[in-house]
């Protein structure tokens, strides 16, 4: 573990918070999917000098001085990025997926655009249009489902939705979606309503001839891709890469990628790019987090190391594990398995609710969070499903053996309330055990 000896002499209190979410954390067992035990040199950069300089705009191009080195530091992390996903420009400085999906949105599109999303229910993001976000308030949002026999994406519902609409973005990616998003299928998709688009403005009769390629550039649908959760499965080649596909693609740093707390924006379009880093800053955002932009540079380079994308096998092959040991202890998981690092649990023909499951399992030590699933009947805060995740278990080192345990603990929860009680300290002596076997930090 990382040392506070300088926090400890001057808060004690505060070290002592330090120490008790350490302590938490290394004796638990961690299976929220959009969580991760990131290296100790991605938090040793978090902390680094670079903490004390503030450098609004961009490497060469800085509103204060001082910033040689800083520069070269974000330069690095920005080649990383490139290189690690074969793409041509990055922007590193979003403080989180939430800020990279804000400026793309107000770099591509203006108040009152439409955009549609993935809708929460059916494991979309909050910031693809969710009414209580900007994205929701500010756009007239569409927004799609998946099909409700297999709980899979639609594609012929995207396509008839694109043609209906009209929107100027569409959206691709999850946060509770189980499996393989096909890219270039929707690439297909917007390319020929862009095509038909196209055709029929240039036909029109009424326009001027210098005013169809502004015409034909205000109604263009782009298309961009949220790869928050499913990064690290992409830099490691074992899910389709959206890169050759998206106009845009936006990513947090802390999930699969096993990284800082952070954001990322990709692209291959040069004049993309300008509109978007003018959209991060100073659209959205001040001076950037340049200990945090150290830290992202260390996690691209582990992410371009051989042994990364062995880590990344055995994400999936954990998750795949956990999901076909739940079903044999007779849970549901929703489209019958993953493709990914998440599974979803649907709890609709049980004792429990998501809530009440979440909660259980914390009680214990396993955390967990509940999660709506597609059409469900229960609200927001009490869910009929709970997600699941393996990218943290998988960096603490833990076998098929300790996951084989952990589904018939999770099962063993899905049960009245006094047969959870009768089982709850044998539960919670099962945890302990798997915890001290995989410490945190050495």
């Amino acid at each position: 573990m990382l040392y506070f000896d300088k926090v400890q002499e001057k808060d004690t209190e505060l070290y002592n918070l330090i120490l008790e979410e350490y302590n938490r954390q290394n004796s638990e067992i961690e299976l929220i999917a959009s969580e991760n035990v990131p290296s100790e040199a991605v938090l040793q950069a978090q902390a680094s000098y670079h903490t004390l300089k503030y450098a609004e705009g961009y490497p060469g191009a800085r509103y204060y001085g001082g910033c040689d080195v800083i520069d070269k530091t974000e330069q690095l992390a920005i080649d990383r990025a490139c290189k690690l996903f074969s793409c041509h420009y990055a922007n590193v400085q979003p403080h989180s997926g939430a800020n990279a999906n804000t400026a793309v949105q107000f770099a591509l599109c203006k108040p009152g655009d439409t955009i549609i999303g993935m809708s929460l229910n059916s494991g979309g993001h909050l910031t693809h249009g969710a009414k209580p976000t900007f994205s929701g308030k500010y756009f007239k949002v569409m927004q799609y489902d998946v099909d409700v026999d297999s709980y899979l994406i639609d594609y012929d519902v995207i396509k008839s939705m694109l043609y209906e609409y009209k929107p100027r973005l569409f959206i691709a990616g999850a946060s509770a979606y189980p499996r393989e998003i096909d890219f270039k299928k929707i690439r297909e998709i917007i390319d020929e309503y862009n095509k038909q688009n196209e055709a029929r403005i240039m036909a029109d009769t009424y326009l001027l001839e210098t005013d169809i390629p502004k015409v034909i550039e205000r109604e263009h649908c782009y298309f961009m891709v949220d790869m928050a959760h499913i990064a690290g499965l992409v830099a490691a080649g074992l899910h389709q890469s959206p890169i050759p596909y998206a106009d845009v693609v936006t990513s947090t740093t802390h999930k699969t990628l096993r990284g800082p707390r952070g954001g990322l924006i990709l692209t291959d379009k040069e004049d993309l790019i300008k509109k978007i880093n003018k959209a991060v800053f100073p659209g959205v955002q001040g001076g950037p987090l340049e200990n945090i932009i150290a830290a992202k540079a260390v996690c691209f380079w582990e992410a371009l190391q051989p042994e990364f994308k062995e880590y990344q096998k055995q994400v999936i092959e954990n998750a795949k594990y956990l999901a076909y040991h739940l079903q044999r202890f007779g849970i549901k998981i929703l489209t019958g398995g993953t493709d990914n690092h998440l599974l979803l649990l649907d709890l609709r023909d049980t004792c429990v609710t998501g809530k009440e499951l979440e909660e259980r399992l914390e009680s214990i030590g396993i955390i967990s969070n509940k999660n709506a699933i597609p059409f469900d009947t229960q609200n927001k805060t009490t869910t009929s499903g709970l997600r699941l995740g393996t990218a943290a278990i998988t960096s603490r080192g833990l076998k098929k053996e300790d996951i084989l345990i952990i589904a018939a603990i999770i099962a063993s929860c899905v049960v009245p309330e006094d047969e959870f009680e009768w089982q709850k300290e044998a539960m919670q002596k099962n945890v302990v055990e798997i915890a001290n076997k995989y410490p945190l930090y050495n």
